[in-house]
């Protein structure tokens, strides 16, 4: 198994960061929205961590940006799962379930007590991921034009990860 390291990313990281996400969604057969929903990616630093969330980035032995994930604050209690996606040729290794342990044990070290996140049914692999750790469906006062789905976790109640 090849070695991988999370890291915080910064703005340097933007351009490596979209190509990897809007390359999975065109996998997908979902759309790209640069001037949207994938904005909050021209600016990580100001969306995410001057905010009071993060944006952290998995990396291979190169350097290269193969994974990521980032926490979007929604209000001082709660954040919005962004951004999580991994190239293909990481999949099956069990990477995915490390960013999301490791979203969620950061969430709890700021201080969230919930956490939301909305997805598009087509990422299966996904969704069962987020179920497994216990996130339930709920209605979302609104989606993002590329999802079809809204789940939340509540982090106090979550045993520890």
């Amino acid at each position: 198994m090849k070695d991988y390291e999370l890291r915080s990313a910064t703005n340097g990281d933007s351009d490596a960061i979209k190509e990897l996400l809007f390359a999975v969604l065109r996998e997908y057969r979902l759309q790209p929205d640069p001037d949207g929903t994938d904005a909050d990616l021209n600016d990580i630093e100001t969306s995410y961590l001057r905010s009071g969330g993060c944006f952290d980035v998995l990396v291979d032995s190169r350097g290269v940006i193969v994974g990521s994930v980032g926490l979007y604050p929604i209000d001082s209690a709660t954040c919005e799962l962004r951004k999580m996606y991994l190239s293909q040729q990481v999949r099956g290794q069990g990477q995915g379930r490390r960013l999301l342990e490791h979203a969620l044990a950061r969430a709890k070290e700021i201080g969230f007590r919930r956490i939301v996140l909305e997805t598009a049914s087509v990422l299966k692999e996904a969704t069962a991921l987020y179920r497994r750790y216990g996130f339930q469906p709920y209605q979302a006062p609104h989606l993002s034009q590329r999802c079809d789905g809204a789940y939340v976790l509540d982090l106090v109640e979550m045993p520890e990860v």
